[in-house]
Parts: C-alpha cells; structure tokens; sequence
C-alpha cells in the first residue's frame, strides 16, 4: 500500500480483506480517519498467509472452519476444534451440528511478505488459545492440555482463505484402528 492511500485504494483494500480473507472490523473502522484506517489495512495484509484445503463433513472427530472474535475486535476465519466449543451453549452446538466442512486435509501457507522477507512467525500466535481433550491410554480416561495448537492458536493470526477439496484427499488415522481404512491399504 502506498505512503499515502487515497480513499478509493483504501477502500479496495478495505473490500479485498473482507470479501476475500473474509475479516470484518469493528463498527467505528469505517468512521476512522485515512491514516489509521491505512495503518489497520496494511496490518491486517501483512502477515502469514495459510489456504486450507478443507472436505465436506462426514462426521469425522475434529474441527472445521469458523468465523471468530479476534482480541483486536476483528473477526476472522479460525479453524476450531470441537473441543473448544462449549457444548452447554446450544447456539453454539447448534453451528458446530450444521458445519458443512471438516479440519484442513491439504495447507499451503506464504512465510515472506511482498518484499520476500520471512516473517516472525511467533508474532502471528495466540498464546491464549489452548483447550482440553480428551484422550486414553490402557483404559483410562485422561485430560490434556493443547495450546495453542497449529489450526487453532499458532496460526490465529495469518490470513486464511478455505477452499473445498475432495473427499479422496482425506485419510485420518486418529486411531490405529484408522489404519484399516481402505484408503491406507495401497
């Protein structure tokens, strides 16, 4: 983006961000002044990019894509696992029970910015986001900790764009069970 934007670039920046990386800003950015509507467009263009190929829900464990309430008061598309949803919320579950995609099968990500040089990547976390889960080992229920994991924390703040992918791209093995598949028997 130029030193000095006009109106029109920072309205396309401003129309690119959210129809394309599907952010939206807080209700006073459009009553911002130039110079700071700049300052929080450029901030938001540049950073890490992340494209999910993601597939249609079948039911598998796990998360998918979501709109969430950035710290900065933005809005974003997170990948969200279904342990962070607080299932005692019915609106929630109730968005979580009509997701229509899964967590990413295929990532493409873009480490450098326009000018080639990579970014600090430990600026694009947050390290707030973690979650509990559920997992088992000889029999016993345990609980552990995540955070932040890769989808949801280490990569909360790049740019994500989701595209569909074929159901064929996805081979889970969660479980070594997952391993009988047939998909895992070529």
């Amino acid at each position: 983006m130029e030193d000095n934007p006009t109106s029109k670039i920072l309205d396309e920046a401003y129309v690119f961000i959210s129809k394309k990386l599907c952010t939206e800003f807080g209700p006073d950015f459009l009553n911002l002044p130039d110079k700071e509507k700049a300052k929080l467009l450029l901030a938001k263009l540049n950073r890490p990019l992340r494209v999910c190929g993601m597939v249609k829900n079948e039911g598998e464990p796990g998360g998918g894509p979501f709109w969430t309430k950035n710290s900065d008061g933005t809005v974003s598309l997170q990948i969200v696992e279904s342990s962070q949803i607080d299932k005692n919320d019915p609106k929630s579950m109730e968005i979580m029970n009509k997701s229509t995609h899964f967590n990413p099968v295929d990532l493409v990500c873009d480490l450098t910015d326009c000018n080639g040089k990579k970014y600090d990547l430990r600026k694009y976390t947050d390290p707030n986001t973690g979650f509990i889960s559920t997992k088992s080992k000889n029999g016993k229920t345990l609980k552990s900790i995540e955070r932040p994991g890769l989808w949801n924390g280490a990569m909360a703040d790049w740019n994500t764009v989701f595209v569909e992918v074929p159901i064929e791209t996805f081979c889970p093995v969660k479980t070594v069970v997952d391993l009988l598949r047939d998909q895992h028997q070529n």
